[in-house]
């Protein structure tokens, strides 16, 4: 039996491979744990093509399941990345949106279509703030953006 009672399965259309060896060079503690090839032809391809990939992603277990095109991404489901300082959003950002899409408050789509939250750590503190009118300005702050920028909305909890 798995160590974790869910693991969730992400649905491409043959790229999982390229995708998990992606993911897991962004993030520590991640690797591609093992690869499944289809023991015969299926819809989703031949006989010998990657069927499943498992994957860890900062020690939380995935699949990959390359399904075909029938089921693409949607924004209702995305991952969020909690980064403990501005280099980390910086990095996370430009290596999960490479080839995607940037979105706003720090969404973005990689370019499967997957989509993910890349978020400061200082953020959710900053919105709990006992004072409403530095957490309204910091969530003011946020909406703005495209990719998080700490200082700044630092700065408008701030008021400045």
């Amino acid at each position: 039996m798995p160590s974790k009672l869910i693991t969730p399965c992400l649905w491409f259309d043959g790229q999982a491979e390229e995708a998990a060896h992606h993911y897991t060079s962004l993030l520590p503690d991640s690797h591609v744990d093992n690869i499944q090839r289809a023991p015969a032809d299926s819809p989703s391809g031949p006989a010998g093509s990657v069927l499943v990939v498992e994957f860890t992603l900062g020690g939380s277990k995935f699949i990959g399941l390359n399904g075909g095109p029938q089921f693409p991404f949607t924004e209702a489901v995305s991952f969020q990345i909690a980064c403990k300082d501005q280099a980390e959003v910086d990095r996370l950002w430009e290596g999960f949106s490479a080839g995607g899409t940037p979105g706003p408050c720090g969404w973005l789509k990689d370019r499967w279509g997957l989509s993910w939250q890349i978020v400061p750590t200082r953020l959710p503190e900053l919105l709990a703030d006992p004072d409403p009118g530095r957490a309204r300005r910091a969530m003011e702050a946020m909406m703005k953006m495209g990719k998080l920028d700490i200082a700044t909305i630092e700065r408008a909890a701030d008021g400045n």
